[in-house]
């Protein structure tokens, strides 16, 4: 039993299906105990055919404070709440709801620019570079939009839908201004190479980029959040190239999730500072 519960504690859901290997709950309820918040999170399993009649009943419980969201309903998520972020309109997804105390959901996704914080936080700020990301699901949408609004001198979009990949780089495009196309996943001349694929994963999994292209000095993010290395950068190590894993991004997404839900919350060894590093639409997070 959580020793905090009371009759007024607030209650925080994470849904999607599967959820065995979910580290939301246990990062929001240290964060809860830690800030002595009458507060607790909890894993929901709601599966592909079960979001209308979950929501039908959840929208009922006057003490949901948020819902943290994961696959497979990002998408479906956009027709459920009632007000979009910035971000959930721009990338077509949610990964956080605000439940607010009118009885409105507020829907956001900071995958983009979590990947982008994480990256400053690391001193690999995008800004005046030439990028490579290789994925343009879910996640690679969103980053593709934060590192263009960061400033990047260019970006190249490559997925193995190359006409997911071209929707997506005229889209992002018009909306940021940034030098944006469609092209291969040749890494070779790159400043920022970015996996945002599933590649990787599984030791099995074939390399997103051929490494042996890779030139010493680029910076290789590889967005998984395991705690091994991932072939990709191990690959790139041997090449002579920085790289980054999926810790930052993970840090940087729980940062802006959890100020948008009304915590002021910094990650672990994170200062204050650098919490507060300029991002696109940083205004529209907080309440």
């Amino acid at each position: 039993m959580h020793p905090g519960i009371t009759g007024s504690t607030r209650i925080y859901g994470l849904i999607g299906a599967p959820l065995k290997s979910a580290k939301s709950p246990m990062l929001l309820n240290k964060l809860f105990a830690e800030a002595q918040a009458n507060a607790v999170c909890i894993p929901l399993e709601v599966g592909q055919g079960e979001l209308a009649d979950f929501v039908r009943g959840i929208r009922a419980v006057s003490n949901i404070a948020g819902l943290l969201v994961t696959m497979p309903h990002k998408q479906k998520m956009l027709a459920v709440v009632d007000e979009l972020h910035p971000t959930a309109r721009q990338i077509g997804a949610i990964n956080v709801i605000r439940c607010e105390t009118d009885g409105r959901w507020v829907g956001a996704v900071f995958d983009g620019l979590g990947c982008v914080l994480g990256m400053q936080w690391e001193g690999h700020d995008p800004a005046n570079k030439n990028v490579l990301l290789v994925g343009a699901g879910g996640a690679g949408r969103a980053i593709a939009f934060a590192v263009a609004s960061a400033g990047a001198r260019s970006l190249t979009i490559s997925d193995v839908d190359e006409n997911r990949a071209e929707d997506l780089a005229k889209a992002v495009a018009n909306e940021t201004g940034c030098i944006t196309r469609s092209g291969p996943p040749d890494p070779h001349g790159y400043e920022i190479v970015i996996n945002a694929t599933p590649l990787g994963m599984s030791k099995n999994d074939p390399m997103p980029v051929d490494s042996e292209r890779l030139e010493p000095g680029t910076l290789v993010v590889d967005i998984i959040n395991s705690p091994d290395s991932t072939p990709l950068c191990d690959a790139a190590r041997k090449r002579g190239c920085l790289t980054q894993d999926g810790s930052p991004m993970h840090k940087g997404q729980a940062l802006l999730a959890l100020r948008f839900l009304g915590f002021d919350y910094c990650p672990e060894n994170v200062t204050d500072a650098d919490a507060e590093l300029p991002l696109r639409s940083a205004d529209d997070i907080s309440r």
